[in-house]
């Protein structure tokens, strides 16, 4: 076991952020923190460091309970402001995605499509108090004998609605190009032809999961700034790929690792959970998560000290490559290359373009930092980190 100079546990900080005297700084200012006084000083100084991104999150949602009819019912079929949510949970629970359409949205037949409203409007929409439709219909049982039922709710008026997100925050992602001879409409938004532009999105050296690559004080039990409110890391994410290649420092070079995360949608904000229509693709929700990062060691504020300069993502092609499993990266550019504005392909320059808000990834990463400052928010420490 490797040992260190520093040690501090998840209790020791609580017991300094409870008294008032814990030191927290943002991603952004532990790198300069480190490079002057280097990783042993900043680690015997800093007691957290926290994080933040706001961007398109696909894989989000929210379990829903909207509370028993008179007489009950065991909902076969709902429908949220016309948007179909899953039903086979139970009587009178949902699951509603972030990028299900409207019943009657017409999709790409009128191409592209542009998906003004789905799952992730819904969310967004009940979070900020408005009046959402309820359809369920049912089948009938002798203990469940009512067949549909239409009416009004809030998010003040059923029992319980719970953010669940089965993956989010991705550790690193594609910086996507279209070199066919035709715009594209991807996820990763419109792709101009023959690589008139590049799109990425990440936070970069705000990023949670660039600022403990390894994972070692993430897991089972995180508590984080989601939506607005506080919310918990409850698993890896879908698609958790650990194991990819990285650079010295630990940083993958592709996409990586994932969360899944929840929390209570009655303590979110919609200002941090935005209903998104990406044209000619679909429905989305653009999701705020910030995660605080112990300082137990030196090692592990050395890894929260990386920067856009030492983190590398690949440029893919998404109009041919892509959509045809074709596993090939057209060169590597690093998040400061992308921030700048533009990036170098084959001798040509070309536009970036950001679908994750760093401003928003700052105002979370200081967000949390007051909170932990003020003594309002305690660390949780993992059960178990994520596997690595």
């Amino acid at each position: 076991m490797k040992k260190y100079k520093v040690n501090k546990t998840f209790q020791e900080i609580n017991r300094k952020i409870k008294s008032g005297e814990v030191v927290v700084v943002t991603a952004d200012e532990i790198i300069d923190i480190v490079k002057e006084n280097g990783a042993l000083e900043a680690a015997k100084h800093v007691d957290v460091v926290t994080t933040g991104t706001f961007a398109p999150m696909c894989s989000s949602g929210a379990f829903i309970n909207f509370g028993h009819t008179v007489p009950t019912l065991k909902a076969s079929k709902v429908w949220l402001n016309k948007v179909p949510a899953y039903a086979g949970v139970a009587a009178v629970d949902c699951y509603i995605g972030a990028t299900e359409p409207h019943e009657d949205d017409p999709l790409n037949k009128v191409h592209p499509g542009e998906f003004n409203y789905g799952g992730g409007h819904v969310i967004q929409d009940l979070v900020a108090g408005k009046k959402i439709q309820l359809k369920a219909i049912a089948y009938g049982t002798d203990c469940y004998p009512n067949r549909m039922v239409e009416k009004e709710i809030t998010l003040r008026t059923i029992p319980n609605a719970i953010l669940c997100n089965p993956r989010n925050a991705y550790q690193n992602y594609n910086c996507a190009i279209n070199l066919t001879n035709k715009t594209i409409y991807t996820y990763m938004g419109v792709l101009k032809p023959k690589a008139g532009n590049a799109n990425y999105c990440s936070a970069g050296q705000l990023s949670p999961l660039f600022n403990d690559p390894y994972y070692k004080t993430i897991g089972l039990g995180t508590r984080i700034f989601l939506g607005g409110g506080e919310g918990y890391i409850t698993w890896h994410g879908t698609q958790h790929n650990p194991g990819v290649k990285r650079t010295p420092n630990g940083t993958p070079l592709t996409p990586a690792g994932t969360l899944w995360v929840m929390g209570d949608m009655k303590k979110m904000s919609p200002k941090w959970l935005i209903g998104l229509s990406i044209l000619g693709y679909g429905c989305s929700l653009a999701v705020g998560l910030g995660v605080p990062i112990p300082i137990l060691n030196e090692d592990i504020v050395r890894h929260t000290a990386v920067s856009d300069e030492e983190i590398f993502t690949q440029i893919i092609d998404y109009g041919n490559d892509y959509p045809n499993a074709i596993s090939k990266s057209y060169g590597q550019v690093s998040y400061a290359q992308l921030k700048s504005g533009h990036i170098t392909l084959k001798g040509e320059k070309i536009p970036t373009v950001p679908l994750s808000s760093l401003v928003k990834a700052r105002e979370i990463a200081d967000t949390l930092k007051t909170w932990i400052s003020e003594g309002k928010f305690l660390l949780g420490e993992p059960q178990f980190t994520l596997p690595s």
